[in-house]
């Protein structure tokens, strides 16, 4: 599925409520989890050690939390493109919750909801609530309201 197009940032108003998506999936593999864990210094054993995370509680390395967080991020353009804007900047996110964790080797993708977009700061705002899927797993990875500002 194609992004949702909005022609400009003004286009926005009157778009919560709108779904988007879902992205492209993205196979989550060791060799990421292991660059995450060196660029945020976190090599909790549950991420960075098949060995022992085989008999662990999730018997495999799962991402980290943030990981799967941060990958909304690469899913944002797959499910909005707002057009003919100066620019587009990341405000910040509410809301974030963890639900499931994403074991190596898992499947996730971002399914979106528009659930705000409002005229701010000489721009308009807009928050997507994503939903990181993970493929054959009934609860999502995480749930997030990102916050976007886009200037004309």
């Amino acid at each position: 599925m194609s992004a949702r197009i909005f022609e400009t940032p003004a286009d926005l108003i009157g778009s919560a409520g709108e779904t988007l998506g879902p992205s492209e999936w993205v196979t989550i593999e060791q060799d990421r989890i292991d660059q995450f864990a060196q660029a945020t210094d976190d090599h909790q054993w549950i991420h960075v050690d098949p060995v022992k995370a085989k008999d662990g509680p999730f018997g495999a390395t799962i991402a980290h939390g943030y990981l799967t967080m941060s990958l909304v991020n690469r899913f944002l353009p797959e499910l909005i493109e707002v057009r003919n804007a100066s620019m587009g900047i990341n405000v910040g996110t509410d809301k974030l919750r963890f639900l499931t964790p994403v074991k190596v080797g898992s499947r996730i993708r971002g399914v979106g909801e528009i659930v705000s977009a409002e005229e701010a700061k000489g721009g308009f705002q807009v928050v997507v609530r994503v939903t990181v899927e993970i493929d054959g797993e009934a609860k999502p990875a995480c749930v997030v309201d990102t916050i976007s500002r886009f200037f004309p």
